[in-house]
């Protein structure tokens, strides 16, 4: 187990990305997932409202309670982003609020995102809001995601002067080909005791070695944004990845997965999957601890 930044919530393992919940994964396949996710050590589940416009914390909470696993796992869920719950207004916020715990079938959640920033609502507003959730109990933490270093720095100031609650992580856009965290955000995270979960964590699929060719994409939903990462960069690592994972005996996945939780403040990368079989590529990167060189062979080939 390991801390969740500041929190003294405990999370083991990758943390299990629920998009596809209810998008490419229907309930059934959904719930084998979460069956072998928990049974394999895992117990930190991310969701959103706008996943399936509501549909994956359904599925979420369906089986939570048809389990019986609500104690036994940590629940990270956002608002903000889908547009029948646009923006972070103080009345938006409550009743997005509202609306992912009945879903759920819970009654408090454990980490609670905004999920982009949103300009037009005063950050005060936002927090204050935030704020009155974890003081109701309904709320344990809150965290971000999709915002700039100088409006995360000027959010975490507003709830040091204002005694609010205040973002204990950070949810940003980080893996081997999209490295613009490390200039931009890594610095006041690093500076303010931050946690970071990345998203995209494989590159919706490219870290994964799915797609290393035009013919490779097929009709996959992600595979057209995937597609951007195939030039000579890309090329260069997979090449790397495959080197260390024929030489591991794990898959290209859990490498990429395992590059990311090498670094700084990275807690518990974001991975998702379909089927059991993609979770089982996944899981291994929790216990792989790559050697420096093999570290500084991925982080060269992605510059």
């Amino acid at each position: 187990m390991t801390k969740l930044g500041n929190t003294d919530l405990d999370v083991q393992g990758i943390n299990l990305g629920g998009n596809v919940f209810g998008w490419t994964a229907d309930e059934q396949q959904s719930f084998a997932v979460l069956d072998a996710y928990t049974a394999a050590g895992g117990n930190f589940i991310d969701s959103a409202d706008l996943y399936s416009g509501g549909g994956s914390e359904t599925i979420i909470g369906d089986w939570l309670t048809k389990r019986g696993r609500r104690d036994d796992v940590v629940i990270a869920t956002k608002t903000g982003m889908w547009e029948q719950r646009r923006g972070l207004s103080a009345a938006n916020i409550a009743a997005a609020a509202e609306d992912s715990l009945r879903r759920l079938q819970v009654d408090h959640i454990d980490l609670y995102y905004a999920h982009i920033d949103d300009p037009e609502t005063p950050i005060e507003e936002t927090l204050r809001a935030f704020d009155a959730l974890v003081r109701a109990g309904k709320v344990r933490y809150i965290a971000a995601s999709n915002y700039s270093a100088e409006r995360l720095g000027e959010a975490l100031s507003i709830s040091d002067r204002e005694g609010l609650a205040k973002f204990a992580a950070l949810q940003p856009h980080y893996n081997l080909v999209e490295r613009d965290y490390e200039r931009d955000l890594a610095p006041t995270v690093e500076r303010e005791g931050l946690t970071i979960l990345p998203y995209f964590s494989l590159a919706k699929g490219f870290l994964a070695g799915k797609y290393r060719s035009k013919d490779d994409l097929g009709d996959s939903p992600r595979a057209a944004r995937a597609s951007s990462y195939l030039d000579e960069r890309g090329e260069r690592v997979l090449s790397a990845l495959d080197g260390i994972a024929d030489g591991r005996g794990v898959s290209v996945a859990a490498v990429s997965l395992a590059w990311l939780f090498a670094q700084p403040t990275v807690t518990a990368p974001i991975a998702s999957a379909r089927s059991v079989e993609q979770l089982n590529d996944l899981l291994p990167a929790a216990d792989l601890s790559l050697t420096a060189d093999e570290l500084d062979a991925l982080t060269t080939a992605s510059r």
